[in-house]
């Protein structure tokens, strides 16, 4: 299959001039499409679609809007631009130049962080496959598929590292990752999170707004990498990474306010009447928020870790904004964890995940300060809250403890009950009627207060094939 590389595939890394790098691309890609074409938004690929494009790095090219089909999405591969002299900034080879080869004793490592992150992002885009037939308008509809094209993107940029710098077992772990299936019994993807069905809204804000923000510390990590090609690429990934928790956050903020514009107009906040008018009571969303925070904290991995000791000790992966530390070493450091079993004092290398995990938290916190205000100023006294981090874990040292959402000992039914039961899911689901017509939103979520690129929301942001 021959491939204008200027024109199909923007990009920044000389494609047109590596044959090799070409022949391997030209195998892969109809195989992409293929997967795309199956397993990608459902009833909507022939549809034109306002999205962003990313062709170039500067400020004019990575954000270029228009109409086009979703199988005809320029899929770029870009690196942020090189940083001449760069050094790693932390562990045992701190001081050192960047590498820009794969260093022969690290190139296992690399290839695991590198297969896992990548892995992620087409089970997104698997997960997500049917939402487009229940969306609540069409700016939403939307900003579905530009969530869906970049995570397609994001696969390319991976794959792009993997077929580049990883010969053979690169190609191999390439193919993986489009045979692996969000779900499958038989052959899933890598991470628990990514078997999980999103087959409601709810459930796509809060994932945007919790599992990419994992996403963003995960990026914001490697970025430190002193494998410099994977740095930079991840380095660019983040500016997208960001339009995908706008999303979330915006659309529980909208959630939020179509419901206490219900809780004012009928002056109560029982969930059993706000149902009746067809909107998500307070309650249930605090049971999706304590569901998906608890569940995107897993993905952190253990609070102990050896191998995010021996990643940062290797310069392979750091802490996110490594440079606002004062220790870059970190080899005698200590930190100290709660544990079941009382605090322990932990090599501060080997509480990476944990030291990520806990920056990952405070910025949670940042979209529940803003969804608190709109609550206070309709005049209600109500907060949503996060869990505390040991509850309802299936990772790491508080692994099946029972505990409730403020962190104390609970019964198993206790933890059960703080989380979306049956008839939540159900009714939720409930709600879920497609609305399609030009400027309209369905009854459970307010309006957007602006649209995509300084248009209205009542745009035409998905037009009929």
């Amino acid at each position: 299959m021959a491939i204008d590389y200027k024109s199909t595939i923007p990009n920044n890394v000389d494609l047109s001039t590596d044959r090799g790098l070409q022949r391997a691309l030209e195998h892969w890609h109809p195989a992409f499409l293929d997967w795309w074409k199956e397993l990608g938004p459902a009833n909507y690929q022939a549809h034109e679609v306002y999205l962003r494009t990313a062709t170039s790095v500067d400020a004019k090219g990575w954000a270029t809007f228009g109409f086009l089909k979703m199988p005809e999405y320029r899929w770029g591969i870009f690196l942020a631009d090189k940083q001449e002299g760069r050094t790693i900034g932390f562990g045992d080879h701190r001081g050192k130049p960047v590498w820009q080869q794969v260093p022969g004793e690290f190139r296992a490592a690399l290839r695991r962080l590198i297969v896992t992150q990548g892995d992620t992002e087409p089970a997104s885009v698997e997960q997500q496959r049917l939402l487009a037939l229940t969306a609540p308008s069409l700016y939403d509809m939307r900003n579905l598929f530009q969530v869906n094209v970049e995570e397609g993107r994001h696969l390319w940029a991976m794959v792009y590292l993997l077929h580049a710098y990883f010969g053979r077992d690169g190609r191999e772990e390439a193919e993986e990752l489009l045979y692996r299936r969000s779900g499958d019994r038989d052959n899933p993807r890598i991470l628990g999170t990514f078997n999980e069905p999103i087959d409601d809204w709810l459930s796509f804000f809060m994932f945007t707004y919790f599992t990419d923000r994992d996403g963003k510390y995960q990026l914001k990590s490697l970025a430190e990498s002193g494998f410099d090609p994977l740095s930079r690429t991840c380095r660019f990934m983040l500016t997208e990474e960001a339009h995908h928790m706008f999303v979330g956050e915006t659309g529980i903020a909208r959630i939020v306010k179509r419901t206490l514009d219900e809780m004012q107009k009928r002056k109560s906040d029982d969930p059993a009447i706000l149902r009746e008018a067809g909107v998500i009571d307070l309650p249930l969303l605090q049971r999706y928020i304590n569901f998906w925070y608890s569940s995107a904290l897993d993905l952190f991995g253990a609070e102990i870790s050896s191998n995010a000791a021996s990643y940062f000790a290797n310069g392979l992966k750091g802490r996110p904004d490594e440079e606002s530390f004062e220790d870059h070493d970190a080899s005698r450091a200590v930190e100290t964890i709660e544990a079941p079993d009382g605090a322990q004092e932990v090599p501060a290398r080997n509480a990476m995940n944990f030291l990520t995990r806990s920056a990952y938290s405070r910025d949670c916190q940042i979209g529940l300060t803003r969804w608190n205000r709109l609550i206070a100023k309709a005049g209600f006294n109500l907060e949503l809250k996060l869990p505390a981090e040991r509850f309802n874990r299936r990772v790491g040292m508080w692994t099946g403890a029972c505990v409730d959402v403020d962190g104390k000992p609970t019964t198993a039914d206790a933890v059960v009950a703080s989380l979306p039961s049956a008839a939540d899911r159900a009714y939720v689901k409930s709600l879920m009627v497609p609305v399609t017509g030009i400027g309209q939103c369905a009854n459970w979520i307010a309006p957007a207060e602006r649209g995509i690129n300084n248009n209205a929301f009542e745009f035409e942001y998905v037009r009929a094939a």
